[in-house]
C-alpha cells in the first residue's frame, strides 16, 4: 500500500508541473514585453532576443525591457539602444 501511495504522489507531482501557468514558465526568458495590454508589471517574458520582443511590440502600445527574474548563466544582457557618449 505504501509503494502505491508513493507512486501516486510521484505521478501527481509530475502532472502538477505540466500544469504550471505560462507566466511562471516564461521567467526563463531574458526579455519582456510591457504595456497597456498586460495586467502585470512584469508583462509577458517569453522572448529570447530583444529583436523578437520589438517585432511583437511593433504597432502596439507596448515596449520591451529586460526580464528582472531572468538568471543569466553566462554574462549580463546588454539592453540595445543608443550608445552613451561620455564627456
Amino acid at each position: 500500500m505504501r509503494k502505491f501511495f508513493l507512486a501516486a504522489l510521484a505521478v501527481a507531482a509530475v502532472a502538477a508541473t505540466g500544469m504550471m501557468p505560462d507566466a511562471v514558465k516564461a521567467r526563463d526568458y531574458p526579455f519582456c514585453i510591457k504595456g497597456s495590454d498586460y495586467g502585470t508589471p512584469t508583462g509577458d517574458c517569453s522572448f529570447d532576443t530583444y529583436q523578437q520582443c520589438q517585432a511583437t511590440a511593433s504597432g502596439r502600445e507596448a515596449y520591451c525591457d529586460t526580464n528582472p527574474f531572468y538568471a543569466a548563466s553566462e554574462k549580463p544582457i546588454a539592453h540595445p539602444g543608443k550608445p552613451r557618449q561620455h564627456r
